[in-house]
C-alpha cells in the first residue's frame, strides 16, 4: 500500500494532535511543523503511509524532547481497565467466547490518538457489538486458531486498546493455545509498549516481547533480529490495527488482520465504507 495524496492532510492532522498533547509553546510548535515538512518532503511515497509517519513522529519526539502521548496512553489504559472485568465476563459467558472476544478486540481498535482526540469507550463497544463485521473471515480464523502449528503471535496496536486485546488473548489461552504478544520497542504515537502491556495485565498471562522498533505498524526490516525470529517461528499471526495492516499486507504469512478502517484511503482500497470493522484473512498464504 502506497502513500496517496489524500494521506497528506492526515499527516498534518497527526502533527497537530501530537502538538496539542505535547506543548503549548508556539515557537516549539513552529519548529515541529517545519521539521515535519522536511520529513514529508524526503519521504518515499512508494512505500506505505506508516513508513512516512514513522520518520515524521521521530522528528516530533526529537524536537519536543519527550513522548507527547505518554500521559494520554496511561489515562486510556486506566479507563479501559475499568471496563475489563465486565467485558471479560461477557465474552466468557457468550455462546462463542472466541467470536465475542474478537469483536471486542476490533472494537478497541477505535482508541487511536493518531486520528481521534477523544473516544467514548463504552459507546464504541456497544456499537461494535451490535454492528456487522464488514469483512468477516471468522470461520477461517477459528479453524486457523485450532490448527495452528506453533505459537500464536499477537501484534498489539494501541495503549488502552491492549486491554481489549487481553480478553481475546485469554480466550485463546482457554482454547489451549500459547500466545506471544509483541509491542513496540519504543514510543510512537499511542502504540503499546512493554509498560502498557504491564498496565493491562498482559505480562501476567503470557510472554510479551518488544519488536525492537519505534516504527508505525510492523516494518519487518526495521525490527530486531530477535523479533523477526519470533515472527518466522509463529504458526499464526494476529495483527491488530491499521498500521500493521498497511505494513504487513503483502507478507506471505498466516495472518489475520483485526481492525477498523479509520481513513478514506484504506477504506477505498478495501472497497468498504469508512469505519468498517474487519476480521480479514491475509491473501498471500
Amino acid at each position: 500500500m502506497k502513500v496517496h495524496p489524500d494521506c497528506l492532510p492526515c499527516f498534518f492532522k497527526q502533527t497537530v494532535i501530537a502538538l496539542k498533547q505535547g506543548t503549548k509553546d508556539g515557537r516549539l510548535q513552529e519548529k515541529v511543523i517545519k521539521g515535519v515538512l522536511e520529513e514529508i518532503e524526503r519521504a518515499d511515497l512508494s512505500k506505505s503511509p506508516a513508513h512516512a509517519t514513522t520518520f515524521m513522529h521521530r522528528r516530533i519526539r526529537q524536537v519536543l524532547g519527550r513522548d507527547p502521548f505518554k500521559k494520554v496512553k496511561s489515562d486510556y489504559n486506566r479507563i479501559a481497565m475499568k471496563s475489563y472485568p465486565r467485558l471479560s465476563r461477557f465474552a466468557a459467558g457468550s455462546r462463542d467466547p472466541l467470536f465475542t472476544a474478537a469483536r471486542l478486540a476490533i472494537a478497541g481498535n477505535i482508541i487511536d490518538f493518531g486520528i481521534f482526540t477523544s473516544i467514548d469507550i463504552d459507546a464504541t463497544v456497544e456499537r461494535a457489538l451490535q454492528g456487522a463485521i464488514a469483512c468477516d473471515d471468522y470461520a477461517d480464523f477459528k479453524r486457523a486458531v485450532r490448527g495452528a502449528r506453533g505459537d500464536i503471535l499477537y501484534l498489539a496496536d494501541n495503549a488502552g486498546e491492549i486491554v481489549f486485546d487481553r480478553i481475546l488473548i485469554e480466550s485463546l489461552g482457554n482454547m489451549g493455545r500459547k500466545v506471544i504478544v509483541a509491542v513496540k520497542g519504543g514510543p510512537v504515537l499511542n502504540d503499546a509498549t512493554l509498560e502498557d502491556a504491564a498496565s493491562a495485565g498482559i505480562t501476567e498471562i503470557c510472554r510479551v516481547v518488544d519488536n525492537g522498533s519505534d516504527c508505525v505498524g510492523t516494518i519487518l526490516p526495521m525490527t530486531s533480529a530477535g523479533f523477526r525470529k519470533v515472527y518466522r517461528d509463529a504458526g499464526l499471526v494476529i495483527s491488530k490495527g491499521q498500521g500493521n495492516f498497511e505494513t504487513l499486507l503483502e507478507e506471505k504469512k498466516h495472518i489475520f488482520f483485526l481492525f477498523q478502517s479509520k481513513c478514506e484511503v484504506v477504506s477505498r482500497e478495501l472497497g468498504l465504507p469508512l469505519k468498517s470493522m474487519l476480521l480479514k484473512r491475509a491473501e498471500n498464504w
